[in-house]
This record gives structure tokens, C-alpha cells and sequence, in this order.
């Protein structure tokens, strides 16, 4: 039986090294798969998905207006791979379910659960409510816990609380950290000093 499956975890867990192996995985094995990412994260350029680690490959991209319906993909498709999953709208998700239990393909997302203020991405949010199958992936904060959240920094390392939910960037803009530090003082320090990542 075909699942939709949501991978996620905080920045810097290895989610696109993860998706890279898995349509390696497929595609040793003579099978074809799409891999899909957000059309707005061009931090590697357009429609590429990159690790961390170096490797990188191209996929298609999504935005809000784009249908994920079975007449809309290759015949022989045997997987869909979709990472920055937090960016799917409510609507993409259930099309996602569905053409997991109605049209028998494996939907395989992953992405961040929440953003730089703890709040969950609206696509985010519906995975956890309609994938099959959930999974977290494991990073680490500085202080060597686990790291379950994602903070917003600025140039100088301090904290950045106020914003718009969606920015791009990587390690320059962004911290994974375990939620003692995301509460801490210390990443929202009063003297204007640089913070626990500065």
C-alpha cells in the first residue's frame, strides 16, 4: 500500500542529503522518481536540491499554484520526493494523500516543522495531520542537546524574533538549537551583545 511520509526535523539534519539517497536509492534499482522543491528556495539556484554536504541535484519546483494530480506525471513513476515540504500549501498535502491511497504513489516529503518563532508552516502542520507515517530526523543544538527548533539570526549572531514567517537563507540566517536554548536569555541578550550562536 502507497503512504504520503513526512520527514522532518530542525535546519542542518541531513533532510536533502536524506532525499538525495533515497532517489538514488529508487533509481539504482531501474525506478524512475521526480524530486520536487520549493520554486522560491534558490539558495543553490533554481530547482536544485543541495545539501550541506556538497551534493546537489536538479527537480522541479513548486509554488502554491502547482497541482499535484497523477495525469500531471510520468506514467512510470514510482516515487514523488518533495523537500522544503513546510512550503506545501493545506490543499497540495490532501492532493499528496491523495495520490498516495487513490492513485498508489509514494509521496515521500521532507521539512521543517516549525519556524523561528515556534510556529508551525501551514504545510507542516497538515502533514502531521494527514501522512501515513511521521519521522523525525535528528540534529544537534551547540550545547550539545537535541535541537527541535530553529532560530532567525541577524549579520552580528543576535537573535531575530519579528519578521515574515518565510525568509531564505542557510547557516547565516538560521540556528538549529533544543528548546532550553530557544527560550534561554542568552540568545536574546539586553546589552546588545552577540548571542549564545554570535
Amino acid at each position: 500500500m502507497s503512504k504520503l511520509y513526512f520527514r522532518y526535523a530542525a535546519m542542518n539534519a541531513g533532510k536533502s542529503t536524506a532525499l538525495l539517497q533515497v532517489a538514488h536509492n529508487y533509481e539504482e534499482r531501474g525506478m524512475r522518481v521526480m524530486l520536487f522543491t520549493a520554486a522560491h528556495d534558490d539558495r543553490a539556484g533554481p530547482g536544485v536540491v543541495a545539501a550541506r554536504l556538497g551534493l546537489q541535484r536538479s527537480a522541479d519546483t513548486f509554488g502554491p499554484d502547482t497541482e499535484f494530480v497523477r495525469e500531471h506525471l510520468p506514467a512510470d513513476l514510482a516515487c514523488l520526493l518533495i523537500d522544503e515540504a513546510q512550503f506545501l500549501t493545506p490543499q497540495q498535502v490532501h492532493r499528496l494523500h491523495r495520490l498516495a491511497h487513490v492513485d498508489h504513489l509514494p509521496v515521500i516529503c521532507w521539512g521543517l516543522r516549525s519556524d523561528f518563532r515556534g510556529e508551525p508552516f501551514p504545510g507542516s502542520a497538515m502533514l502531521l495531520t494527514l501522512a501515513d507515517e511521521v519521522e523525525e530526523m535528528k540534529s544537534i543544538c551547540a550545547c550539545a542537546r537535541k535541537a527541535t527548533m530553529n532560530i532567525r539570526i541577524d549579520a552580528q549572531g543576535r537573535r531575530v524574533q519579528e519578521g515574515e514567517q518565510v525568509e531564505i537563507g542557510g547557516n547565516e540566517r538560521y540556528r538549529a538549537v533544543c528548546p532550553s536554548c530557544f527560550y534561554s536569555d542568552a540568545l536574546n541578550p539586553d546589552d546588545g551583545a552577540p548571542g549564545l550562536f554570535g
